[in-house]
């Protein structure tokens, strides 16, 4: 048998890893009451969603702001985009206030918001943030007016504002322009060139005349918001590359289910391993009667598995194969993922520190004993002819093996034990 000559060099310094630096920006702050949300700075990037309920009907707004604020959004964003939305805006903030949810509540606003903020002040206060789509704010003189009202209301309250703009409604006389530019050019761009370029031009002037009318630049975020994974990844880096707002960042109609996963994650992963981006939201259709909360568990869910930040209890489990043709490892996995994110509202101020606990939940013994002891606590279950028991691993070490029909509800018991003991007051 030929043997190789040497074994390859080994490598001068161990290969880097993690994301860049975060770049940069200016902080603003989202508050309501005592709860300030940082955006931005070095403050950790922030989780936010939009309710889709019909903002008129403040039971049914306000309680769906509290099941988002519950699952872990830090900011909710409502629409407001009639007189009895912004009628009822105050009445939602009190019914949260009253249910104990100090979350900061953003108006998005399209078409008539100059209107809207200055003829329901009370709605204007309610808001901790508002939200403006610079394309949608009607053409020339009055595109210019409408915007200076909206600004001239945030600088009355001291609200800040997202300068929103969406490639589905970019400002029609800007991307004239620089169409008109662009056909001049000695090697034109391509369209879709010239509309990223626009996406940009458009959020950095609309920000600077912002605060030309007096409104301050850390009370400025930005987004350039896209439904193609490649022109948003492109667009942020430019974007990002030219000015220092906060940068919110998110892929616009994402679509459903796992295309809208796997389409936000594959755009926002690549931008924050570059250190782009201060605040993000996965925007999923939910499927009829679908769970609005998805939203929110993606978006912890990409910031924890790229180790940005951490939300609740993560859980390895193995994907299964011929060797485990029981279902119980599956069973378990879930119920325990469920069980972990359902403490995380009581476990989280009870038990700092616990949202970067590791469990692992394994089906045989290929890989079970070793990730069980890589994790700060595991189990290893019997695959398919293997002995009927199941070893417990807890900081490495193997603890005890369990049997029986009980083996959910024993090792649910051994979890809620080792959290009280490593993460409870007296650890």
């Amino acid at each position: 048998m030929n043997q190789p000559s040497s074994l390859p060099p080994c490598a001068d310094a161990p290969l880097a890893v993690g994301p860049a630096p975060r770049r940069n920006t200016r902080q603003v702050s989202v508050q309501w009451g005592n709860n300030v949300v940082n955006v931005g700075g070095s403050a950790p990037i922030v989780v936010q969603s939009m309710t889709n309920t019909d903002t008129a009907d403040a039971i049914a707004t306000a309680i769906q702001v509290k099941e988002l604020a519950q699952a872990g959004s830090e900011v909710v964003r409502i629409t407001v985009n009639t007189p009895d939305a912004a009628r009822e805006v105050p009445a939602i903030r009190q019914q949260l206030d009253r249910m104990g949810i100090d979350t900061p509540l953003v108006g998005d606003f399209h078409y008539n918001g100059h209107k809207l903020l200055t003829q329901f002040p009370e709605c204007a206060q309610a808001l901790s943030k508002y939200r403006i789509n610079p394309g949608n704010m009607g053409a020339g003189n009055r595109r210019e007016d409408n915007f200076a009202q909206m600004i001239e209301v945030a600088c009355r309250y001291n609200k800040p504002v997202r300068i929103g703009v969406n490639w589905g409604s970019l400002d029609s006389t800007l991307m004239a322009r620089m169409m008109d530019e662009n056909s001049r050019r000695r090697e034109p761009w391509s369209a879709q060139a010239v509309m990223r370029e626009a996406l940009v031009v458009s959020a950095i002037s609309n920000a600077q005349r912002a605060e030309a009318l007096g409104l301050p630049g850390n009370a400025i975020v930005l987004s350039c918001k896209v439904s193609h994974v490649q022109d948003l990844i492109a667009v942020y880096q430019n974007l990002a590359s030219r000015c220092d707002y906060p940068l919110h960042l998110g892929l616009t109609e994402a679509g459903m289910g796992s295309k809208g996963i796997v389409a936000s994650t594959a755009a926002l992963a690549v931008l924050l391993q570059q250190g782009i981006g201060d605040t993000i939201r996965i925007s999923l259709t939910p499927e009829p009667g679908g769970d609005r909360t998805r939203e929110v568990v993606v978006a912890q869910e990409i910031l924890q598995t790229m180790g940005l930040r951490a939300f609740t209890p993560m859980v390895v489990a193995c994907p299964g194969c011929g060797r485990t043709s029981s279902t119980v490892f599956q069973h378990l996995a879930d119920s325990i993922q469920a069980y972990l994110r359902e403490q995380m509202p009581v476990w989280r101020t009870r038990y700092p520190g616990v949202e970067r606990m590791n469990v692992a939940v394994m089906g045989c013994v290929v890989n079970g004993p070793g990730e069980s002891q890589h994790a700060d606590i595991g189990i290893s279950l019997p695959g398919t002819g293997e002995v009927p028991s199941a070893p417990v691993y807890v900081d490495g070490r193997r603890t005890v093996t369990l049997k029986g029909d009980h083996i959910a509800q024993e090792f649910q018991a051994i979890v809620e034990h080792y959290v009280e003991q490593r993460y409870g007051a007296g650890a």
